[in-house]
């Protein structure tokens, strides 16, 4: 078995950015992935602004007022933010408020706080110092500047920022698109009756979300029965015009899990299981398009244009909710052509104790405590889905390691995971 480092390898070495461009309102351009450099086409802010409510002086003109025993100015005109400020005449003041243009002449801005306004004048109570709460214009962005890079995945904060340098659209790449499917006859629908020795799909639940999540084009295939002929026969139709091709569940290696033999006869697999808990039985390869991939060369892991990935999950709901996480997000994140896909990891401090050590890498459900350690959800099982609601992330615990009780481990926050 591959470790969990060898795995994420091999897929991300097969990972290239997805051919396909488009130009979409900023609006709309949430979670998208930008295929260009968005550079600024002007200064932010496009001029001199005042960070406060108060007045706009000229310092010099204080020693003037404090040299003839005065601290008062009388004020000359008033700015909102929006409007064009006549220059500042000098010995007086001008009534500015926050994010307006600094009169040309102006050197310094007074908080209002410091200052005591009478009629038509104001006395100064505080001496500034040139500069004092003036925003220079291109302060945050200069003209010509790349803002954001060509692969970064858009934020609500990147796409603010994007209109601050007035882009009404955007150049990203198209949404992976993703043909998925469940195989286990024992599998129902929420709203079916539950017959003996049935249980509901939870899987599809989860995984749709998490699909949904990165803003991939999902074909649902649904349940595919557990039949060699049936589970060929949508991997046929799924890889027609699919990048990658998901299922959950019959990957392992009894008589009913149909979906390795199927992937060998419509294609090939370079990656089967993982030393990993929950997860091991995590697939990856790649399934024809028609005819014309017949040629095709068994064990690598590069598809070409006449292949679909394809990514075979485990049907325990956390191991399939683990593996997506850890493998299938940051495979699909590298097609849309995002540059950085690994998630941060926290090194806490755990406050339990778990004795025995498994020989593969595992990822325990835990959640950060008020005192900021780990407590351990206390059934760690594959087919206990509460542990991953319970849980605020997971722990990366190597092979063959005891933890106790104060030691530092690592956290993967599901913060990281699901964004």
């Amino acid at each position: 078995m591959l470790t969990t480092a060898e795995a994420l390898a091999t897929l991300l070495s097969a990972a290239s950015p997805i051919d396909g461009t488009e130009s979409i309102a900023t609006l709309e351009a949430l979670n998208r992935v930008l295929s260009a450099d968005v550079i600024s086409p002007l200064d932010v802010p496009p001029m001199h602004t005042s960070a406060m409510d108060g007045y706009a002086i000229r310092v010099a003109d204080l020693a003037d007022l404090a040299a003839a025993g005065n601290k008062r100015l009388p004020v000359s005109q008033r700015i909102p933010a929006g409007h064009a400020p006549e220059p500042l005449k000098p010995g007086t003041a001008a009534r500015i408020f926050t994010g307006a243009t600094v009169p040309p002449g102006a050197d310094a801005i007074v908080m209002q706080e410091q200052t005591e306004a009478t009629g038509d004048e104001v006395a100064i109570l505080h001496r500034p110092q040139p500069g004092e709460w003036i925003t220079a214009q291109g302060a945050d962005i200069r003209s010509g500047s790349v803002i954001l890079p060509a692969g970064t995945r858009l934020t609500p904060q990147a796409l603010g920022l994007a209109a601050s340098v007035g882009c009404a659209t955007l150049a990203v790449r198209r949404r992976v698109k993703v043909a998925v499917f469940f195989t286990g006859d024992e599998l129902t629908m929420p709203g079916e009756p539950l017959e003996p020795g049935a249980i509901y799909n939870s899987n599809r639940f989860t995984l749709r979300g998490l699909l949904d999540k990165l803003g991939c084009d999902v074909t649902d295939y649904g349940i595919v029965a557990d039949k060699l002929d049936a589970t060929r026969a949508t991997l046929r139709e799924a890889a027609v015009a699919h990048d990658l091709i998901l299922t959950c569940g019959g990957v392992s290696v009894g008589e009913e899990d149909h979906v390795k033999p199927a992937v060998e006869a419509e294609g090939r697999l370079s990656m089967w299981q993982i030393a990993m808990k929950p997860g091991k039985p995590l697939a990856f390869g790649a399934v024809r398009r028609g005819a014309a991939a017949s040629g095709a060369s068994s064990g690598s892991a590069t598809s070409s244009a006449s292949e679909t990935f394809f990514i075979g999950l485990p049907g325990n709901p956390v191991s399939s909710f683990a593996t997506f996480l850890l493998f299938v997000r940051p495979f699909i994140l590298s097609l849309a052509g995002v540059q950085t896909v690994a998630p941060r990891m926290l090194s806490l401090r755990a406050d339990f104790t778990q004795s025995k050590a498994d020989r593969r890498n595992e990822f325990l459900r835990a959640r950060i405590n008020p005192a900021g350690g780990l407590d351990l959800f206390p059934n760690q099982s594959s087919a206990v889905l509460t542990s991953t609601v319970w849980g605020d992330g997971l722990i990366d615990n190597p092979p063959n390691h005891a933890i106790s009780a104060g030691e530092t481990v690592r956290f993967i926050p599901f913060s990281e995971l699901l964004n």
